[in-house]
């Protein structure tokens, strides 16, 4: 069987799978032939199929995500490492990064609570030569995952990933302030119907957070009056029911909210700044 053939049933039998069963193929296959997508395409497509191919086409089927089969994921033109250790980072999650862009000043301090893989801090830092920053987790292994994204691109010497769990009492001290806080908390409710490739693959720890959702927001509102810079903003990653919620979690934290919308139109984030107000909604 030929590459284009095998990719052609690879994608019959995930159908019922993924929505995407097509391009999860032609990525499985890429992987395996060590090339990118766009070259598989072009001079790939009539080679002799490799026989690894079948085994990671029967994972995709029992739900487990690409990007942990294939070890990696692309995040606003980065190519970063992922394990079952971190979440796989989304496109949606990028509306923070354009916006801590579009409203960063040439040089600063940035903080990623939560970082995970890196995603948020290094996309943030690539673009920003004049900024430095650290990136804070519980899990060691996730830090592990960051710290390989950021050396392989370059980035160590802007970036610091360090341990920190901001469910325990003074988990902010020697922080420092920062001009900018990046954060993508967990914020699925416990209860919630999650497709098995997240529920089954992805950290517990960084998706559930309470019967509401809301647990680590009230968590992390308050300290932002101790770590955030008098002039700086914090950019927070919502569930698309949690606009109204979060900014009046931040009105009384003083801290006014505008929820930022994503690529769908749906509620994504919040963009918060100090003095209390309603959270409005991004034009």
């Amino acid at each position: 069987m030929i590459v284009a053939e095998a990719i052609r049933a690879a994608a019959q039998s995930l159908s019922d799978t993924s929505d995407t069963a097509r391009l999860d193929a032609e990525l499985l296959m890429a992987h395996v032939l060590d090339t990118s997508r766009s070259e598989l395409l072009l001079r790939h497509m009539r080679e002799p199929a490799p026989a690894t191919f079948a085994g990671l086409v029967a994972r995709r089927a029992a739900h487990e995500p690409v990007a942990f089969i294939v070890g990696r994921q692309e995040f606003f033109g980065l190519n970063l490492v992922v394990t079952p250790d971190v979440l796989i980072p989304r496109s949606d999650s990028e509306v923070l990064v354009r916006a801590a862009i579009d409203w960063a000043p040439d040089k600063g301090r940035v903080v990623d609570l939560g970082t995970g893989s890196g995603a948020l801090l290094l996309a943030f830092l690539a673009q920003c030569p004049g900024w430095t920053g650290v990136g804070m987790d519980a899990s060691e292994p996730a830090l592990r995952v960051a710290q390989a994204n950021a050396e392989a691109l370059g980035l160590t010497g802007r970036a610091v990933m360090q341990q920190g769990d901001w469910s325990q009492t003074g988990w902010a001290t020697g922080l420092g302030h920062f001009d900018l806080v990046l954060a993508n908390p967990p914020y699925v409710e416990s209860g919630a119907e999650l497709a098995p490739s997240v529920r089954n693959f992805e950290p517990h720890e960084a998706l559930f957070s309470g019967p509401e959702g809301l647990e680590d927001y009230r968590l992390l509102m308050p300290a932002l009056d101790h770590i955030l810079a008098p002039e700086g903003a914090a950019l927070f990653e919502i569930g698309h029911k949690q606009g109204e919620t979060v900014g009046a979690l931040a009105a009384n934290a003083g801290f006014s909210a505008e929820i930022l919308r994503d690529m769908a139109e749906r509620p994504r984030a919040v963009f918060l700044r100090r003095g209390v107000g309603k959270a409005t909604q991004s034009v």
